[in-house]
């Protein structure tokens, strides 16, 4: 090296510095190693290798030295490592002096290199190394260095290998990174920034820190250097060897290199920091600029490959920034700032062109000589100034007010043009660069970059609510910083500029079919209205026109037209599931109340974690206020997620104060106008007679009704906005990311001045403020005009089956929608209010209307509902919906019961009631209080009810059957609580008893003795007993008239009421037997504690005792089963199929229950009607003429159909009731306890059932050899006689079993043939009757014969 004295010097310096015997050995060493190595480099430059080790073993003895001990021998190293460098370079430059008319030929027949791609790379490697490690001495030793890296950097893809082009640009940025201040402090120097100022630690990976511990006093300055004139072509050529360095790898597209283009970035950025002035890079700002512009251009179609590169475009934003933030501070130029309108005029200079030929015939004897040398064999640079250079002549420009404007209106074009796109990048670092882009331009050029602040700030905003935390956790923190009251004065009228232009486009935007704009849009203004503060936004809404003109563009976004706006996808998307297509909604009793499990307050059980996790899991499905359904189409949850946000800060920032005192009433009053035009419209419907499809015919009446349920959706959420949970929890989760300065705040226990600007001072006076607006809103949702509107044909109503024709569907579709969303509103007001939402009467006035809304056809009105409910529950601290409702149940009974005195006006009252007693489950609980509806139902049952409201009838009964089985489940539970409390009294008894008996020997008087236990003991139990019996009697009451209510329908033609009213039956006739079984109990109760009183002498007990034995209640389920039996016969008599099946179900359970000697005489006297079903096999049918007798016809039925008989049935239905009618017999014979029922009829029914089984129907086989084992427990003998009457008579002579021992005569001679005239006049037939169709076969005697020989008569011989 020319420069041989830098190492004695270097070396020396150093052993001073580290002094001791140990330094030197070490460095001795060091100095060994390397002195062998670069001997051998030395011989690889004369004798070039394919490879060589000595270039791998230079590299790790670079890594694993010191710095300290590197520097001594830095030139010394050096000097090899540029003669390789220079080789590699020269043998590869050939190829540009060969002809043209040759390259075609040498491309083909192109021979190896003098140095081999290993050897170069492996030369790169250890030169970058070595750069990182040591720092350069002095100018002439940069200027050699730059020379030999800006020849290689000037090699094209195709010239040298990708690792070797990508070594010279980390070799070049480790060199400029090593470049320090000088320590005289006047030197320019001192003016460079030194480091990149978006600089994050994870992209450098160069400890620069090491280079301070070595003496500078003696070194020239090299940063003044790169800062002066001289260097200025320097450093305007590296930045275009740069420039295009990137832009030749993104043009090859996949074969590109990522990661070149990240370190020519990386190196761009150093080396702009180095320089570090405004007057030493303002020459080469349009360069830069433009061709950054072009990166970012090129990144919004590519997302693959070198120019996809999300590094090498996060690393490209924040170069730009980084030299606009030098070139256009405006401290920097505050004197352009502050120039006036003048001309300004500027020196004349040389062109640049013909400086840069001046410089490239500089001699190599000074700094301009080798710069120039270097620069002479590159191609001419791409940096001229493009805008912004006046023509200046030199590479320095002077920074006028002219230049500053021309430069800053091209760059603000710029910026306006890329970032917004840049802003919604897919990949978050991209993000998080443009993020700090925006913070260093705002922060060091807010005027100079005048024009693109509106686009900076719309950037940052739609930031503060990105996806990645990081992302906007940092924008938030800039924000708060930027809107603080140090820097919110010069972008005020900026923040209300931006704010009307946003208001401006959000509605093309969202009614568009760009759902990326509508989103940014969206975010931008709910972040600017939440860091302006709410007297920002209260502000704008002090004027009427202003706040009209807010209110209707949240109108126009939120209204059905926005489910137009999307894509056909999304459209498709949003459809409903394919259950809800095909029509399927899930029943009320699907839906999950939680309280069906605690059927008493007794049995409620702890639950258990997993329990827990379950209930949590549904209430998290209950979540409000959720998603308008027409909105949906648009497919977008977090556009409305943005929307509604911005409508919740309306609500807060008229109620956080600052003298808008009232004034939320004012503004709700503008969407409330929609719900008056509304029910005005109705009314005067309803005033002139009107029917609905002329009025919905009329022009505006169906957007009537969506701008009512817009209108409810933008009032839902202002008044959500006021719920701790929407400014504590959705604001905060949105808008409050935690940054260093809010974990700081929150450390300390105080909260963010954010959130402290929007939190509501609550007092008393606020709160019934609010109150009164919810009550507002209340009156309007409950206003019956509005459920009035039909949801479906149905609601039409009988009378109008023709009307609903002429009606779209839409109309209806929209009118559920509507019901959906004031539903929902429910849930949220309750929300808002908590406690107070019942003290306020608010819930006794929506429970009515939410347990209706159950019942509603509409599955998302239902669930709507559903939702609510549980969210009231939960609100108002009550552990399920059955709860609530219990708590409240003496308003909804009476709203109940005074609907069902209008039936007329209220005809859904029945279904609500059922619909509270089966979703709720609180039937059992509320038992007491149904007596009066019971009553009701009970006379809308009867004939006259019936004919007045006959759409009702099933209605009533499925209300009925709840409270069936309500009384049912008390019922199952009254035996065994009375029964507990008579062996409590007994044993309290036989407890005195006993001490009495002890204590005869006594000279105290046995009464006297008794008298002094404590009478009032006594009298809490009698109090006790005369409860419980009330509680029976309430129980047996109401189960009697629910039983007396649905007895007439048993014989109904319509198979649905018939089927209802038998379930009714089923669930009743089990409840009065436990009812007098627990009567029985509290019989015994009874007299134990009369003969107590007696023995006692406590007669003043008496009186309480008699107090509840003025009913004779002790008898009530045979009473029931004599007047429920004959609508048995008719149902049966009726003979539709269904119903029989299921009549023949409910007689068995009654009989079994009731006990058979009761039906005895009955089954007798009716059974033919039961028989005759068994006497016609369904596959040869003759019609009885006794049949077509006709039953009774009542006056109030207007058509009767005549009774579908076996003879009418179809082969499959009259074989199912033939088979239920023997699973009848089988059931009742099996039971002792039933069996008395069929004594009269025994033989009648054993011979039909004989004929049955021997006969060739397979399918009653099974149900009649059950029928016959069931009789057979009654009599067996007569079985057995039935039976082998037919076998051994069909039986040959010769295969007849032989009598067990003479003295017996044989089976012939005891079961004699049947007649001669009379062939198949057997036995069964005698008993039975003759059958038709039912012929015999012998293979199925034998069956049957043998199957009741094994299973019975075996059984009857053992005993």
């Amino acid at each position: 090296m020319e420069n041989s004295a830098g190492v004695s010097g270097g070396f020396t310096r150093s052993s001073e510095a580290n002094g001791g015997v140990e330094g030197e050995v070490e460095r001795e060493e060091v100095f060994a190693q390397l002195k062998g190595l670069c001997l051998e480099l030395l011989s690889l430059s004369q004798n070039p290798k394919k490879d060589s080790p000595a270039i791998p073993a230079l590299l790790q003895l670079l890594r694993r030295t010191p710095s300290s001990y590197l520097q001594s021998f830095f030139d010394y190293t050096l000097f090899p490592l540029l003669l390789l460098l220079d080789a590699a370079v020269a043998c590869r430059s050939q190829d540009k002096k060969q002809p043209k008319e040759k390259l075609e030929v040498y491309d083909v027949l192109r021979t190896p290199y003098k140095v081999s791609d290993k050897v170069a790379e492996g030369v790169i490697c250890c030169l970058e190394e070595l750069l990182k490690k040591c720092c350069i001495r002095s100018v002439d030793q940069m200027v050699v260095i730059l020379k030999k890296l800006t020849s290689a950097a000037l090699l094209t893809q195709s010239e040298a290998s990708e690792e070797f082009r990508e070594g010279i640009i980390k070799s070049f940025r480790a060199m400029i990174s090593g470049l320090l201040p000088c320590s005289d402090d006047s030197c320019s120097c001192k003016h460079s920034i030194g480091w990149p100022l978006l600089w994050e630690r994870r992209d450098s990976p160069i400890q620069f820190s090491n280079f301070f511990e070595y003496d500078q006093e003696n070194r020239e300055c090299l940063l003044e250097f790169l800062q002066s004139q001289s260097a200025s072509t320097a450093v305007g050529h590296w930045l275009s060897i740069l420039l295009k360095a990137a832009d030749a790898e993104a043009a090859r597209g996949h074969r590109g290199s990522a990661n070149l283009r990240v370190e020519a970035f990386m190196a761009l950025r150093v080396l702009v920091a180095k320089v570090g002035t405004a007057d030493a890079l303002a020459f080469f700002l349009p360069g830069v600029v433009s061709q950054v512009a072009k990166v970012l251009h090129v990144s919004r179609a590519m997302i693959s490959g070198a120019a996809g590169s999300v590094e090498a475009l996060d690393q490209s934003i924040r170069a730009l920034a980084e030299i606009l933030m030098i070139v256009l501070e405006d401290e920097a130029n505050s004197s352009a700032l502050s120039i006036s309108d003048g001309a300004t005029h500027l020196s004349k200079h040389e062109s640049a062109p013909s400086v840069l030929e001046q410089l490239r015939s500089l001699t190599t004897k000074t700094r301009g000589e080798e710069v120039g040398k270097s620069i002479k064999e590159s191609q001419e640079s791409n940096l001229n100034p493009s805008f912004g250079s006046n023509g200046m002549d030199s590479l320095h420009v002077e920074r006028t007010k002219k230049w500053l404007e021309t430069t800053s209106s091209r760059v603000n074009k710029l910026l306006c043009d890329a970032f917004p796109h840049i802003c919604v990048h897919p990949a978050s670092k991209v993000r998080s660069g443009l993020l700090a882009a925006i913070r260093g331009l705002l922060s060091k050029s807010p005027l100079s970059l005048k024009g693109a602040r509106l686009v900076l700030l719309e950037c940052v905003c739609t930031l503060a609510i990105d996806d990645s935390d990081e992302v906007s956790a940092g924008a938030q923190e800039f924000l708060d910083d930027l809107f603080s009251e140090s820097t919110y004065l010069y972008v005020d009228k900026d923040v209300f500029e931006f704010f009307n232009r946003l208001l401006e486009r959000l509605p093309k935007v969202v009614l568009g079919s760009d759902e990326l704009s509508a989103l940014s849009v969206a975010k931008q203004l709910l972040v600017i209205i939440y860091y302006s503060g709410p007297r920002f936004l209260a502000d704008h809404l002090q004027s009427p026109i202003t706040a009209s003109r807010f209110l209707e563009i949240f109108a126009l976004c939120l209204s059905h037209n926005s489910a137009f706006a999307g894509s056909l996808e999304k459209l498709i998307v949003a459809r409903p599931s394919s259950s809800s297509s095909t029509g399927y909604l899930p029943s009320i009793t699907e839906l999950e109340a939680g309280f069906q499990e605690s059927i008493h307050s007794r049995t409620i059980h702890k639950t258990s974690e997993s329990e827990r996790g379950k209930t949590e899991i549904t209430r998290s499905r209950y979540e409000l206020p959720r998603m308008p359904p027409w909105f949906s189409y648009m497919g977008s949850q977090k556009l409305y997620e943005m929307l509604s946000g911005v409508l919740r800060l309306v609500g807060l920032s008229l109620m956080a104060g600052f003298g808008s005192e009232g004034h939320l009433a004012v503004i709700l009053d503008i969407p409330l106008g929609c719900f008056h035009k509304l029910i005005s419209e109705v009314r005067r419907k309803e005033y002139s007679g009107e029917d609905w499809q002329s009025w919905y015919n009329r022009t505006g009446s169906g957007q009537l009704v969506r701008r009512a349920a817009t209108a409810s959706c933008i009032l839902n959420e202002i008044i959500f906005g006021l719920s701790g949970r929407a400014s504590d929890d959705t604001l905060s989760r949105m808008l409050q990311k935690p940054t260093k300065r809010r974990r700081h705040i929150q450390e300390e226990g105080s909260k963010s001045e954010d959130g402290l600007r929007w939190k509501i001072s609550w007092n008393k006076r606020v709160k019934s403020r609010l109150i009164e607006c919810v009550g507002k809103i209340l009156h309007e949702y409950q206003s019956s005009e509005v459920w009035d509107i039909p949801v479906d044909q149905n609601s039409l109503g009988r009378s109008n089956d023709t009307e609903f024709h002429g009606i779209n569907l839409h109309f209806y579709k929209d009118t559920a929608m509507l019901h959906q969303v004031i539903v929902e509103g429910v849930g949220i007001f309750s929300l808002c209010l908590g406690q107070d939402f019942a003290s306020s009467g608010f819930l006794h006035l929506s429970l009515y209307l939410l347990l209706e809304s159950l019942i509603c056809s509409d599955f998302q009105v239902k669930n709507a509902s559903d939702s609510v409910l549980h969210q009231l529950a939960a609100t108002l601290g009550h552990p399920s919906v059955g709860h609530l409702v219990l708590a409240n149940a003496d308003y909804v009974i009476d709203s109940i019961c005074r609907q069902l005195r209008h039936l007329d006006l209220n005809p859904n009252v029945p279904n609500v009631l059922a619909a509270m007693l089966s979703y709720v489950g609180v039937a059992c609980e509320i038992l007491p209080l149904l007596e009066e509806p019971m009553r009701l139902v009970s006379q809308e049952l009867e004939i006259v009810g019936r004919k007045q409201h006959s759409n009702l009838t099933l209605p009533f009964l499925k209300a009925v059957g709840e409270i069936a089985k309500a009384s049912k489940r008390e019922a199952f539970l009254l035996p065994d609580k009375a029964k507990s409390y008579n062996e409590h009294v007994k044993t309290k008894a036989s407890d005195l008893m006993k001490s009495r008996q002890d204590r005869r020997g006594s000279d105290s008087d046995d009464e006297v003795d008794i008298s002094r236990l404590v009478p009032e003991e006594w009298e809490t139990n009698l109090l006790e007993l005369n409860r419980s019996k009330r509680y029976r009697r309430i129980v047996g009451s109401v189960t009697s008239s629910c039983l007396i209510a649905c007895t007439p329908l048993l014989a109904s033609s319509d198979q649905a009421t018939c089927l209802a009213a038998l379930d009714i039956i089923e669930e009743g006739v089990p409840s009065l037997a436990k009812v007098e079984e627990a009567y029985r109990e509290e019989t015994e109760t009874k007299e134990t504690i009369e003969e107590l009183i007696e023995s006692a002498s406590l007669y003043q007990l008496k009186d309480v005792m008699d107090a509840t034995d003025g009913g004779s209640d002790e008898n009530r389920l045979l009473p029931a089963m004599n007047k429920i039996w004959p609508f048995f016969i008719v149902c049966v008599r009726n003979g539709n199929p269904v119903a029989v099946r299921r009549c023949l179900s409910v007689i068995t359970h009654a009989v079994r229950i009731s006990g058979g000697d009761f039906f005895a005489r009955r089954f007798r006297n009716d059974g033919p009607h039961f028989w005759r079903l068994l006497s016609t096999s369904p596959f040869n049918k003759i019609r009885n003429p006794r049949e077509d007798k006709p039953l009774l016809r009542l006056p109030y039925r207007t058509a009767l159909a005549s009774p579908e008989t076996s003879a009418s049935m179809a082969e499959a239905s009259s074989l199912k009731v033939q088979n239920a009618v023997l699973n009848m017999i089988a059931d009742l014979s099996s039971d002792k306890h039933s069996a008395s029922a069929l004594d009269a009829a025994l033989k009648k029914v054993a011979g039909l059932v004989v004929g049955i089984a021997c006969s060739g129907v397979s399918g009653l086989h099974d149900s009649a050899v059950n029928a016959l084992r069931g009789i057979a427990s009654i009599d067996p003998d007569l079985i057995w006689i039935l039976l082998s009457d037919v076998y051994f008579s069909l039986k040959k002579k010769d295969s007849l079993p032989p009598p067990p021992s003479p003295e017996f005569p044989e089976i012939s001679r005891v079961l004699l043939p049947p007649p001669a005239d009379f062939p198949a006049r057997f036995l069964y037939v005698e008993y039975g009757g003759r059958s038709h169709g039912f012929d015999l076969e012998f293979s199925s005697v034998e069956i049957v014969f043998k199957k009741m020989h094994a299973l019975v008569f075996m059984n009857q011989m053992c005993l």
